[in-house]
């Protein structure tokens, strides 16, 4: 009889096995590339948020992975539209020519948080700026900023004149432009190189907000740092899906996603950099960088140096056949009221 009550257990379990196969079989794994350090922000707490929130949403049916390094940040675009990964996040500026209304964010002047501009970013995406199509080819998860950018050195300086001819790291976007504003010898890499170049002094600082200055161990190789109040820009970056994964997810997986993406996943990721920004802050200043705010005549010199930028952005995006100047805006004042 003990053997006959094992056997009928045994057919239970094999039958109850073979009954769950097919729901197992259903299940994917989303696997999300990323580039910084597993202990950046991005890594320790945007990426797994946004997967925790996914698997709730779709009952476990999507988990998601994060793998890294996943290469060069520019590459992201093409890997995740092939399918080498199934999602990414990336810059904007590291894709030139491409992106040109992202940069409405990044803008001097806005004077708003990483948090609110990103929601703003999202939102003015969606009404003014998506028809313009510059994200073709993806689906558009979340647009959001890092925080204020600042310029941390490898030696203090009083004025921005003492930028002329200083070797810079630059990311690329509205970058670029103040670089040229300010004389400075541009110095291309990725954010996860910066480290590496300062320390061989193969630039003499960077341009990045506060937050790297612990999780790129900025404090280490560029101790000074000369802090703007809303910082001289933000940098935008947008998180992404492949579309043939999307497809391959029933409607109500796909629509799960989407629910805890867009305008949720922004502003968690920008409100993530703000709080890096602090954190980042802090360490410095109790590791002994000298940071120092901008003085008047610095913040002068400076808005002087970036007061044609507006323009040359809409002169540079008239093509673009969207209305980029309600757009700005309206993002300014979107920002601002958040």
């Amino acid at each position: 009889m003990r053997k006959f009550n094992h056997l009928i257990l045994g057919a239970t379990v094999a039958a109850v096995t073979s009954f769950a196969a097919p729901q197992v079989l259903a299940e994917k794994v989303m696997r999300v590339g990323s580039w910084l350090p597993p202990t950046h922000n991005m890594n320790a707490e945007v990426l797994p948020t946004w997967g925790k929130w996914i698997e709730e949403a779709t009952e476990g049916r999507v988990t998601v992975k994060i793998e890294y390094p996943g290469g060069h940040p520019k590459a992201f675009w093409d890997t995740v539209q092939d399918g080498v990964f199934d999602a990414g996040w990336t810059f904007h500026g590291y894709a030139p020519g491409r992106f040109k209304l992202s940069k409405i964010v990044e803008l001097p002047g806005l004077g708003a948080d990483a948090e609110a501009a990103s929601i703003a970013h999202w939102r003015i995406n969606e009404q003014y700026l998506a028809k313009a199509g510059e994200h073709k080819g993806i689906v558009l998860a979340g647009l959001f900023t890092h925080g204020p950018g600042q310029i941390h050195l490898r030696e203090p300086i009083a004025s921005l004149d003492e930028m002329k001819g200083k070797k810079i790291r630059i990311g690329g976007g509205v970058q670029t432009d103040i670089a040229e504003r300010m004389g400075i010898a541009g110095v291309a890499a990725p954010g996860s190189k910066v480290y590496e170049i300062l320390s061989q002094g193969v630039a003499d600082g960077v341009f990045m907000p506060m937050g790297e200055k612990q999780s790129l161990r900025l404090k280490e190789v560029a101790p000074f740092t000369m802090k703007f109040p809303h910082g001289m820009y933000l940098g935008s970056f947008a998180i992404f899906l492949n579309p043939d994964f999307m497809a391959s997810l029933d409607e109500k997986d796909r629509a799960a996603i989407m629910s805890v993406s867009g305008e949720k996943l922004s502003g968690m990721a920008g409100k993530s950099w703000d709080e890096a920004a602090k954190r980042g802050e802090a360490d410095a200043r109790s590791a002994g960088n000298q940071i120092v705010d901008a003085s008047d005549a610095v913040n002068a010199d400076f808005e002087a140096r970036v007061s044609d930028m507006e323009a040359a952005w809409l002169n540079d995006v008239a093509d673009r056949g969207v209305d980029a100047k309600a757009a700005l805006d309206a993002l300014r004042e979107t920002a601002r009221s958040l």
